[in-house]
Parts: C-alpha cells; structure tokens; sequence
C-alpha cells in the first residue's frame, strides 16, 4: 500500500491487501500489540487482511475482523500464504506485506513476483 503524506493512497480498482507476520521482538507488549495492528487495518480501509504465523497471528487476525476488515485468513507458514495469494489475486490489487524479519514475509513477495525464494 503505498503513502502520501502518511495518508494510504486508494488501490487502483484493486483490493487493498494486508498480509501480516508476527512480531517477535514485542515481549510482555506483544499480543496486545498484534492486536492493535489488527484494529489499525481496519481503520486503514483494508479488503483483506492474511496473518501469518501461530498465535500472535491469530490475535491479530481476531481483532481485524472484529473492527471491520470485510476478509481475514490466518496461515501458518510463508508457503502456504504465496498460494493462497496466488489462487485470489486480481491485476489491480496491492499487496503489503510486513512482518519481523524473523517472519521471512519476504519469501512471500519473491513467490508473487516470481523471483526464486531466498532463506535467511
């Protein structure tokens, strides 16, 4: 999702995508944290929000679609997001993807742009 003056720009005819990885640096803080990340796509304006990862996932995935996000999934594993992704994918669509870099999300955007898939 792209900004202008910190505003989220509107998606060209597209879905607005969120696809979300823990964050695993948060401590004591962390599953309020996910949950606040969770309510912020919401307030965002976004279609679809894919978590990524165990519980902290779950938490935010719980608190998006209890603000308002219209489509929550949750996934286990950046495999199994990429798939997903690719099976509902439109040509307008736009796509963010974050998470802790111990999350690896970015294997997740080199499977869409089908560039190879790099570990750590």
């Amino acid at each position: 999702m792209a900004e202008t003056n910190g505003e989220p720009t509107e998606a060209a005819g597209g879905r607005r995508i969120a696809v979300l990885g823990e964050m695993l640096e948060l401590g004591d803080e962390a599953v309020e944290a996910h949950r606040e990340i969770g309510r912020f796509a919401a307030e965002a304006g976004v279609d679809l929000v894919l978590a990524v990862g165990g519980d902290l996932a779950k938490q935010l995935a719980l608190a998006a679609g209890a603000a308002g996000v219209p489509e929550v999934g949750i996934v286990r594993d950046n495999k199994t997001a990429a798939a997903y992704l690719e099976s509902i994918l439109r040509p307008d669509d736009v796509v963010l993807v974050k998470a802790s870099r111990g999350g690896q999300l970015w294997q997740i955007a080199q499977a869409l742009t089908g560039q190879p898939v790099t570990g750590l």
